[in-house]
């Protein structure tokens, strides 16, 4: 597949701001009510292409195409374990995630692929198929089941919204998780099992050399050169105390 460029610059790369949370797992609600400002701030103008990285506590979400009948353990076993339940507007069923899986939330406008939704989709899974390969996984698409897989088990899952011509929501690809915390979901509703790097290579993958790699292979392939940038600094553009406008620093 080939690198997708923004209109009208074929080959040259926008700038992008990579926001890697890596210090502890991220409660799911307040990573989705961030999300949601980094949203509105991209449909304005105001920040960059962004991805952010993160891992989060154990959490089931379900998204639109998703039913609570996808969540096998009992709200009892589920409390127990203090595992929390959000229905999201990302497409999908159920997933759960947990530390050890890296989530990846891309926040980007949709005018370099033309608006393709389908497209998009496909470049995300590239982008974790080309991150996989790098650890010598291969992983391949199941044709209608968003995602990627190896061997027919699932090892990243896939869901995304658009709102306003920009993506939220994204991927998560499991690496080290305790993969036993599935059993209390119908996986996207497929019943098929779930992998990770760790159990496919047989030796614990730890997280930091992937979460150094996948953005490496997300700028590649969506011809965005990647600035780390600082909570801090997000969270102070957000609240527009810092008086300098996006992408000029």
């Amino acid at each position: 597949m080939e690198p997708f460029g923004p209109e009208g610059r074929k080959g040259t790369a926008s700038k992008g701001w990579l926001l890697d949370l890596d210090e502890a797992p991220v409660p799911y609600a307040r990573a989705w009510a961030f999300q949601r400002e980094l949203l509105r701030a991209r449909q304005e103008g105001s920040v960059p292409d962004l991805l952010m990285l993160l891992e989060h506590p154990p959490v089931i979400t379900i998204g639109r195409s998703g039913s609570p009948l996808h969540v096998i353990a009992t709200q009892q076993k589920l409390a127990s374990l203090g595992v929390e339940v959000f229905e999201v507007e990302r497409g999908g069923s159920a997933t759960y995630h947990a530390p050890g899986q890296l989530v990846g939330y891309p926040v980007v406008g949709l005018a370099p692929l033309r608006e393709d939704v389908a497209a998009y989709m496909h470049a995300l899974e590239e982008s974790v198929i080309r991150t996989l390969l790098v650890f010598g996984i291969r992983g391949t698409r199941a044709k209608g089941y968003p995602g990627v897989w190896v061997d027919g088990a699932k090892i990243c899952a896939v869901g995304v919204a658009i709102k306003r011509k920009v993506t939220m929501h994204g991927f998560a690809l499991n690496v080290h998780p305790d993969t036993s915390g599935f059993s209390l979901i119908d996986p996207c509703g497929l019943g098929r099992p779930v992998t990770s790097m760790s159990e496919v290579l047989g030796r614990r993958v730890e997280m930091r050399p992937v979460r150094v790699e996948y953005p490496k292979q997300f700028g590649r392939l969506f011809r965005v050169e990647m600035e780390r940038v600082s909570l801090e600094r997000v969270e102070a553009l957000l609240r527009g105390s810092d008086g300098e406008p996006a992408g000029t620093r």
